[in-house]
């Protein structure tokens, strides 16, 4: 009877806080609360923000196929939720006391941390899910459509959170000019370096050669090379672009062989325009054809060799530079969450081209953010919006 008291009571939660529409920010109303607000208003607004964004995620649940939702990681990454969803809730009613306050920024940590694998998680869901349905595509692009979903719902919940915790928490920002998450004048070749040297070291591990890069940058503004800056969040930029530089580094290796004498290096073009920063990253790795290029956007599609299920369920084996099939769209979600993205050209039998193309500035970088609508999920002709703002390629 309690059981049955509480998932309707949870369920009641759900549909109402799902009724509003998520709040999207830009980075500039991110910086300035970092430098005008307080911690009292950032607990009123996060307490009903948090419970609002994970509810449309909740919603758009009941549309997956039932033999994903039974599969054993998936529930796993459920009951996470259902913690947090309650934790959250718990304050629902609270007043901001100092006591409230700091127990709700120690919640907030806790509930970062406790979803820190849900994306490896969702993986093995994934994996389990194929072992049973190899072949339904239907089903297939449903799921692909909801995990874009569910991983820029978890990006922007993750950067509220994060913020929070590094403005009124115990923990500090990684460089002394952060506004919380945000840095103000991120050097994008900075970036790259530290990408290259991630990189580096991972392939060293693998026992792996390690091409050379060959960075430059253009500044259309001032008309200069001068190191290029941009407000944005550090560990967003160095995630697409790690990515993209394991990958381009690894089809070099591939394509040359691991005895070769030298490398061509990949190459790096940085421009920033009065619209649009743009981070070119193009390698000689012997291209792709066209027929597989929209695949590498699809989770589960790795051109190295998938990782077997049980490794991924116990960690086993050696250091992995590639395999899983979720680098890419997860670093194209990065791209987008603030109206950028991330798009790839590639000449068969020659190499690789990906274009990294985020907003110049702060106040038209704005958070995408998805919104539960039924008649996605359904096959009327009449749409609607799925989105808290309407994405342009």
């Amino acid at each position: 009877m309690r059981l049955s008291r509480f998932l309707l009571n949870y369920s009641s939660h759900i549909e109402y806080y799902s009724k509003f529409q998520p709040t999207s920010f830009t980075l500039k109303n991110l910086i300035d609360f970092a430098r005008d607000g307080d911690i009292k208003q950032s607990y009123k607004f996060l307490r009903a923000e948090l419970l609002i964004r994970w509810s449309h995620m909740r919603k758009e649940m009941n549309y997956l196929p039932k033999t994903l939702i039974e599969m054993p990681s998936f529930k796993l990454t459920n009951s996470l939720y259902d913690q947090s969803y309650s934790e959250v809730l718990e304050f629902k009613d609270v007043e901001p006391n100092l006591t409230t306050l700091r127990k709700f920024t120690e919640t907030l940590v806790g509930i970062r941390r406790r979803h820190a694998e849900v994306v490896p998680t969702l993986a093995q869901a994934y994996m389990e899910f194929e072992k049973t349905n190899p072949n339904d595509m239907i089903e297939k692009n449903r799921i692909q459509y909801f995990y874009d979903r569910f991983f820029m719902n978890r990006i922007g919940v993750r950067t509220l959170i994060y913020q929070h915790t590094l403005l009124f928490g115990d923990e500090f920002p990684q460089h002394s000019q952060q506004a919380g998450i945000i840095d103000p004048a991120v050097d994008v070749a900075a970036v790259v370096h530290d990408a290259y040297a991630t990189a580096k070291f991972l392939f060293e591990q693998a026992s792996y050669p390690v091409p050379g890069i060959d960075l430059s940058s253009h500044n259309v503004q001032d008309h200069s090379s001068n190191r290029v800056t941009m407000v944005y969040i550090p560990s967003h930029l160095y995630h697409i672009i790690f990515e993209l530089l394991k990958n381009s580094l690894r089809a070099t290796v591939e394509r040359y062989g691991s005895d070769a004498k030298q490398y061509p290096p990949v190459k790096i073009l940085i421009v920033k325009g009065y619209e649009d920063l743009t981070i070119q990253i193009t390698d000689f790795g012997g291209g792709i054809p066209r027929s597989k290029l929209s695949q590498l956007f699809h989770y589960m599609y790795s051109t190295a060799p998938k990782p077997s299920l049980d490794s991924v369920q116990h960690g086993k084996g050696e250091t992995c530079i590639a395999g899983l099939g979720y680098g890419l769209p997860i670093a194209r979600l990065y791209a987008k969450y603030f109206q950028g993205n991330l798009t790839l050209s590639s000449i068969e039998n020659l190499g690789t081209s990906a274009y990294i193309s985020l907003k110049a500035t702060a106040e038209n970088a704005c958070e995408l953010l998805p919104i539960f609508n039924k008649s996605r999920y359904s096959y009327t002709t009449e749409k609607g919006s799925d989105w808290t703002v309407q994405y342009k390629n």
